[in-house]
């Protein structure tokens, strides 16, 4: 079986309602577009609850996977977790969400180019802004923490959902887009970023 070229990886990218609202949405697909990613894929919508919660349990271990994170998080800060069992605790992370990403527009993207899911991530920065490096989307353009969201009872406001692995970006991508909502072309650039000789730029 011939293996897809990694110029072919593709990525989920959601802009979150507060990136839409503060007006962040082309600076958000500059950082993506500068390092060489290609749109292919692109749509606004205002998502229902029901949406969000199926996105977030695509992944049928995301519930226990989120709560115990949550709670050695917690630990960490040498914070008491509001619960000791990680489905509570996801329980009400997933209602704060759903409220959350559903309280106005988001853009829905597919991102495709070498190295597309660890690319975006790495541009995107930690699920924190407070504690993401400075350069990082996040670091650069939101100021708030668990400090501030877990209090207010509230899900932190990151302006970004990025897939974490090659495996959940093919299976977020179906979720928010139909193939023919996706478009296959070439890009002048990608001569240069994956043409073995470099042919062709002399004349």
């Amino acid at each position: 079986m011939t293996k897809t070229h990694p110029s072919k990886e593709r990525t989920f990218v959601l802009i979150k309602p507060d990136g839409v609202q503060r007006g962040l949405i082309g600076e958000i697909i500059k950082r993506y577009e500068n390092v060489g990613l290609k749109l292919v894929g692109m749509k606004m919508l205002v998502p229902d609850p029901d949406h969000v919660e199926a996105h977030y349990t695509l992944d049928p271990n995301w519930r226990r996977v989120t709560g115990e994170k949550t709670i050695k998080g917690y630990r960490e800060k040498g914070l008491t977790p509001p619960s000791e069992d990680p489905l509570e605790i996801t329980a009400k992370i997933l209602e704060n969400l759903k409220k959350y990403m559903s309280c106005g527009p988001v853009v829905a993207m597919v991102w495709q180019g070498a190295h597309a899911v660890k690319i975006v991530r790495k541009l995107t920065g930690g699920t924190e802004p407070l504690t993401s490096d400075v350069g990082t989307i996040r670091g650069d353009y939101v100021l708030d923490s668990y400090q501030m969201s877990d209090p207010d009872n509230r899900a932190v406001r990151n302006l970004i959902h990025a897939s974490g692995s090659e495996e959940e970006a093919e299976i977020e991508i179906a979720h928010w887009f139909s193939d023919s909502e996706m478009t296959n072309y070439r890009m002048v650039h990608e001569e240069i970023l994956y043409d073995v000789n470099l042919d062709g730029i002399l004349e």
